[in-house]
C-alpha cells in the first residue's frame, strides 16, 4: 500500500496520516511538544483575535454612530505576565490592532505597556478582558 508507483492526493494524504502517527507514538522522545498541538494552539490564537477584533470594532462602530460623540481618550498602564521579546511585541500587536486601543510604549523591562484608549472606562475593561485572553493563548503558542 504505501510503496506504490502512483501519485494521488489520496496516497499523499495516507502517507502523511501514517507519519503523522508515528511521530505521535514516538513524541516522548523528542524535546520539544507535538508540533500539531502548537497548530492548533496558533489556530486558537487567530479565532480569539477575530473575536476580539470583531467585538471591538462594534463598539467603536457605536461611538461613531451616535448623533452626539461622547467619549474620554486617555492613556492608561497594564501589566503583563510575558517575558520573552516574541510574546510581548506579539501581545502589543494583537492589542494595537484591535480597534479603540493602541500601544502608545513598553516601559523598559517590558513588563507595563502605557495604552491610549478611545474611552477610558470602556476601553480599559475591554482590553483587561482581550489581555488576558491574548496572554493565555500566546502563552500555549510559545511555551512548552
Amino acid at each position: 500500500m504505501f510503496l506504490q508507483d502512483n501519485w494521488s492526493v489520496l496516497t499523499f494524504f495516507s502517507g502523511y496520516l501514517f507519519g503523522l502517527l508515528v511521530l505521535f507514538i514516538l513524541r516522548r522522545f523528542f524535546p520539544s511538544k507535538f508540533y500539531l498541538a502548537t497548530i492548533l494552539a496558533i489556530l486558537r490564537l487567530f479565532i480569539v483575535f477575530i473575536h476580539e477584533l470583531f467585538t471591538s470594532s462594534i463598539a467603536v462602530v457605536r461611538h461613531v454612530v451616535r448623533p452626539r460623540i461622547n467619549i474620554s481618550p486617555g492613556i492608561f498602564t497594564m501589566d503583563t505576565e510575558l517575558e520573552g521579546d516574541l510574546e510581548i511585541t506579539l501581545l502589543a500587536l494583537l492589542l494595537c490592532l484591535t480597534p479603540g486601543s493602541v500601544v502608545v510604549e513598553v516601559s523598559p523591562n517590558s513588563k507595563t505597556f502605557y495604552i491610549h484608549g478611545l474611552d477610558i472606562p470602556e476601553s480599559r475593561d475591554s482590553v483587561y478582558r482581550s489581555k488576558k485572553r491574548f496572554e493565555e493563548a500566546i502563552k500555549k503558542v510559545t511555551r512548552l
